[in-house]
């Protein structure tokens, strides 16, 4: 009986340990990437606060980074390390277009229906390849109203392109675009500056010299934004969906 009881406390210590967990990597640029300084500093990432949306079976590993586009990304071997601790059963979420935008800069620019179609395709397959399974989404809007009080997009043809591969591939799409530009327009020109960084001098201690940022998100913001991905989860077919929590 001692033997019994000595077997059943191991199984019953053994089994957490042993259970595998399904790991989200986030992939993309600063308004998905954690932030230094959390607590004191007020920006934030969405993907920084996507484990309150999710059970314990879920673990988030966030590798998005500020700055980077789907080519700089790459360049600097951040999806080799991605691509080389992927598991089957892992996801990948690929959220990038705000710096392939940079024209002006050679190392992180990309033509929208080129370089950066085919390295969203390259993320895809080589997720696959992997047994794991790539999540495309748009990128998030920027708080840009006109003085008609109008949301007036900034992406251009990144969030289309996006789209396209998503459905010629057959991914997974949570469209960010669409869904915080409904986001910002239901707050509106002024109430909207509170999911972004918009501070006067000496009103923020991290900011002593004040602030406008109408691109990166409040605490705020990104709770709301992830919110809104772990709803759109939710609604697609895909054992993930199971570990959501609101």
């Amino acid at each position: 009986m001692k033997v019994r009881a000595v077997l059943i406390l191991f199984l019953l210590m053994a089994r957490p340990c042993g259970a595998q967990e399904t790991t989200i990597y986030c992939i993309g640029d600063s308004t998905m990437a954690d932030k230094k300084d959390p607590g004191r500093n007020p920006e934030y990432g969405w993907a920084q606060v996507l484990d309150s949306f999710f059970t314990e079976e879920v673990l988030i590993d966030n590798r998005a980074v500020n700055g980077r586009s789907s080519k700089s990304f790459m360049a600097e071997n951040r999806w080799d390390s991605v691509y080389h601790s992927l598991k089957q059963g892992d996801y990948v979420f690929i959220q990038f277009g705000h710096n392939d935008q940079k024209v002006k800069d050679s190392s992180r620019f990309t033509n929208p229906h080129t370089t950066y179609r085919h390295n969203l395709m390259r993320f895809v397959t080589e997720t696959r390849e992997k047994g794991a399974t790539p999540i495309l989404f748009t990128s998030i809007v920027r708080r840009n109203f006109n003085e008609y009080g109008t949301l007036v997009d900034t992406h251009g043809e990144y969030p289309v392109v996006t789209r396209q591969v998503a459905r010629e591939m057959e991914v997974p799409l949570i469209d960010l675009q669409y869904l915080t530009e409904v986001l910002e327009t239901s707050y509106g020109p002024e109430r909207s500056k509170i999911l972004h960084l918009h501070f006067k001098p000496k009103e923020h201690p991290y900011y002593p010299e004040g602030k406008e940022d109408n691109t990166h998100l409040s605490k705020k913001g990104a709770l709301l934004v992830s919110g809104l991905v772990a709803d759109e989860l939710k609604k697609l077919p895909i054992s993930l969906a199971k570990y959501v929590r609101r």
